[in-house]
C-alpha cells in the first residue's frame, strides 16, 4: 500500500496524515473545509517544527513529510486513487455510515477501508458497504505521533488478509498494532471509559474533589494524568457517547454514564474544547486549575 486517504482533518486526522507522510507514504488529506484543512496542515508543521528542534528528525524528513501531503476538499477526488483509506470524522453513526457508502462507491474495488472509530462496530460499518471483508477497524491514540498503539479491530467478516496487511503498514509507521475483535469499547475504551465513570461518579458522591481523585490515580497508580483531567483532554461529549455505546450494547446498568456527566455535556462544558470541564482551560493547558463549579 502506497497511497493512502484519510478522512477529516482534525486532532486525529492530522496526526494520521503526519505519521503516514512521515513514513514516505502519499497522503491524500480530505475534509469538506478548506479552512480546517489549512489548519491541520499548519499543526503537522508546528508538530515536525517541534520533532526537529529535538533532533528527532532533521530539516530534511520534515520537508518531505509535508511535501507527501495533497489536501482535497472533494471526497471523490480524494480517495479515487487509495489503496487504504483511513475516516477520522466526527464520533457519529450516521455521518459514519455515510462516508463508508460514499467511500464504497468511489474507491477501487481493492481499497481497503478503516475507520478510526473509538466506540462505534465495525461491524455495523462494514455492513454498510459491498465489501464488509475490506473493512477494519484502526483505532490511534492522542497525540497520534507521539502515542505508539494502534488497536486493530476485526470486524465479524474483516478478511484475516487485510488483517494482516493493515497490521504490517501498521508497524511499518513504527506503531506497535495490537488485534482485537469488534464488541462494544473494543480493549482501550471498555476498560478506560468504566475508569473514567467511576471517577466522576466517585466526584458526584462526594468522596473527593477534582484535584484529590487525579492526584490518587497519578502517584498512587503510575498514571501520566488523572482520569478527569484526560476526560477533559478527550471531550466530555466524547465520554457520554462511549458510555452510552458501552451501556446500549451491553444492557448492563454498571455502564450507565454518571449523571454528573450527562448533565455537564447538556450544559457544554466539554473539556479542553469548550474551555472548561473539571478544569478551566481558558489560560491553556499547562497549569491545572480546578473548574469554579468544583472548588470546594
Amino acid at each position: 500500500m502506497k497511497n493512502i486517504s484519510v478522512i477529516g482533518s482534525g486532532t486525529m486526522g492530522n496526526g494520521i496524515a503526519h505519521v503516514y507522510a512521515q513514513s514516505g507514504f502519499a497522503v491524500n488529506l480530505v475534509d469538506i473545509s478548506a479552512d480546517a484543512l489549512e489548519k491541520a496542515l499548519k499543526t503537522i508543521e508546528k508538530n515536525l517544527d517541534r520533532m526537529v528542534a529535538k533532533e528527532r528528525i532533521d530539516e530534511a524528513t520534515k520537508n518531505s513529510t509535508l511535501a507527501n501531503i495533497t489536501t482535497h476538499t472533494d471526497l471523490k477526488t480524494g480517495v479515487a486513487n487509495a489503496d487504504l483509506v483511513i475516516e477520522a470524522a466526527t464520533e457519529n453513526v450516521d455521518i459514519k455510515l455515510k462516508i463508508f457508502r460514499d467511500l464504497d462507491a468511489f474507491t477501487k474495488p481493492e481499497c481497503i477501508l478503516a475507520s478510526n472509530t473509538s466506540s462505534i462496530p465495525i461491524t455495523k460499518i462494514g455492513a454498510a458497504t459491498n465489501r464488509p471483508d475490506k473493512v477494519i477497524g484502526m483505532h490511534f491514540m492522542n497525540p497520534v505521533p507521539v502515542m505508539k498503539l494502534v488497536e486493530v479491530i476485526n470486524g465479524y467478516a474483516t478478511s484475516a488478509e487485510v488483517t494482516a496487511l493493515v497490521m504490517e503498514t501498521s508497524k511499518k509507521l513504527g506503531k506497535v498494532p495490537v488485534e482485537v475483535n469488534d464488541y462494544p469499547g473494543f480493549v482501550a475504551n471498555r476498560i478506560l471509559m468504566p475508569m473514567i465513570n467511576e471517577a466522576i461518579i466517585s466526584l458526584f458522591e462526594g468522596v473527593a474533589g477534582v484535584e484529590e481523585i487525579d492526584t490518587v490515580m497519578k502517584l498512587g497508580m503510575a498514571h501520566p494524568m488523572g482520569p478527569l483531567q484526560l476526560a477533559d483532554f478527550i471531550g466530555l461529549d466524547v465520554c457520554l457517547s462511549i458510555m452510552n455505546v458501552l451501556y446500549e450494547g451491553f444492557g448492563n446498568p454498571k455502564y450507565a454514564p454518571c449523571p454528573l456527566l450527562v448533565n455537564m455535556v447538556t450544559a457544554g462544558y466539554l473539556g479542553v474544547k469548550s474551555g472548561e470541564g473539571f478544569y478551566s482551560w481558558n489560560h491553556g493547558t499547562k497549569e491545572l486549575i480546578v473548574s469554579k463549579q468544583f472548588k470546594k
